[in-house]
């Protein structure tokens, strides 16, 4: 088993000290990395400079996919299926579509997001080599942590670990991949 390098990964204290992080590791112009903590941090979004999340598209393209094959679903059983004149009703109207379209709406949509979700985070990820560091447990107790990857154009090991050491790290360690 040959182990590669797979980034520096800092240790921080407070929320405020990784959120001064977070906006110098930005400012640095690095483009691979992430930051990790115990709670929800309000602003963080935005100190790491993220865009909108694309989830929403999913949403959008489940509903409307929801929608049609409700209409289109009660058209095609109405009209050609099973055609039944009665009181001289018309074979569609969407009045008569607009349950099934709903359930179907809101049943697509949840899947688009769902699926949406998954794809983009790249899961299931069966292997992190961020678990197998000791001092990374401590992420979801009380302990913040930064990770630059070396993957990163901008990635240096001596000026990375200089700017991490600079920003107050309290640790900084290096994570291998072992994996095959």
């Amino acid at each position: 088993m040959s182990a590669k390098p797979l980034g520096l990964l800092a240790q921080f204290e407070t929320a405020a000290d990784i959120m001064h992080s977070a906006i110098a590791v930005r400012d640095a112009v690095f483009k691979k990395w992430d930051v990790f903590t115990p709670f929800p941090i309000h602003g963080m979004d935005d100190a790491m400079a993220l865009p909108n999340s694309k989830v929403g598209y999913f949403t959008f393209a489940g509903g409307i996919t929801g929608f049609f094959t409700g209409m289109t679903m009660i058209w095609f059983m109405n009209k050609f299926d099973y055609p039944l004149v009665v009181g001289g009703k018309p074979l569609f109207t969407p009045l008569f579509a607009f349950p099934v379209s709903y359930e179907l709406t809101i049943l697509l949509s949840a899947f688009g997001t769902l699926f949406g979700l998954a794809l983009l985070n790249r899961l299931p990820k069966l292997h992190n080599p961020l678990f197998a560091s000791e001092r990374f447990k401590r992420a979801m107790n009380d302990k913040f942590f930064v990770f630059v990857e070396t993957a990163d154009p901008k990635f240096s090991e001596t000026d990375t670990r200089a700017l991490l050491e600079k920003l107050g790290a309290s640790a900084i360690e290096e994570i291998q991949d072992t994996k095959d």
